[in-house]
């Protein structure tokens, strides 16, 4: 694929994206679009076959954009809270920093659209909840530490709190940030959270 290519069709994706900030609720037009990167309509077509497809561009920038630094997080943090609060916080700030994209997060900007992309946001999130379920797994191997509640409400406890900030700056037109008080309530959010589990007396 061209250079040229390349940047053509990041231009759509990043234009596509402003106007989902731009416009929150608003249904984005392919004629709306090509205005908006200024050429024609069939000139979008070249690059992509469908608006759809459009979307899945924007999708795929956002998992390898979270997934590639949550590989980092688990290289670099020893401790299953500090893995988990980090990739959570990352999340929050991904969205703080693209708020039109955290359109498609919430399926706000996907109303309308087809099944396979609402499927692509789902499977993202059960990517993310699997990778917390399996740090409170390795928990109880590395640090002798088991969450309170099963493995599976634990994670879901976790993802959840930090999906609610996502749908609140969506629904606030991006005024409420997804960050604003995580530092402090992570420590209230996680009081508690782990037991040890017992050593057998050697």
């Amino acid at each position: 694929m061209s250079s040229e290519k390349i940047t053509r069709r990041q231009q759509i994706l990043e234009a596509l994206a402003h106007m989902l900030e731009a416009s929150p609720g608003a249904r984005i037009t392919t004629a709306a679009l090509a205005r908006e990167v200024g050429f024609s309509e069939a000139a979008l077509y070249r690059h992509f076959p469908s608006k759809s497809k459009m979307f899945e561009g924007l999708i795929e920038f956002i998992e390898e954009a979270i997934f590639s630094r949550v590989a980092l997080i688990l290289r670099d943090e020893p401790s299953a809270l500090s893995r988990c609060q980090k990739i959570l916080h990352l999340l929050l700030a991904f969205c703080e920093r693209n708020p039109g994209i955290t359109r498609l997060l919430t399926g706000d900007a996907l109303t309308g659209e087809t099944e396979r992309l609402h499927g692509r946001i789902l499977q993202l999130f059960d990517r993310l909840e699997t990778q917390m379920r399996q740090i409170l797994r390795e928990a109880e191997l590395r640090e002798d530490l088991r969450p309170v509640l099963p493995l599976g409400g634990a994670a879901n406890l976790l993802l959840a709190s930090a999906e609610g900030r996502i749908v609140q700056y969506v629904r606030s037109g991006f005024k409420r940030k997804p960050t604003e008080y995580w530092e402090e309530q992570w420590p209230v959010l996680t009081s508690g959270f782990f037991r040890e589990t017992l050593v057998p007396v050697r």
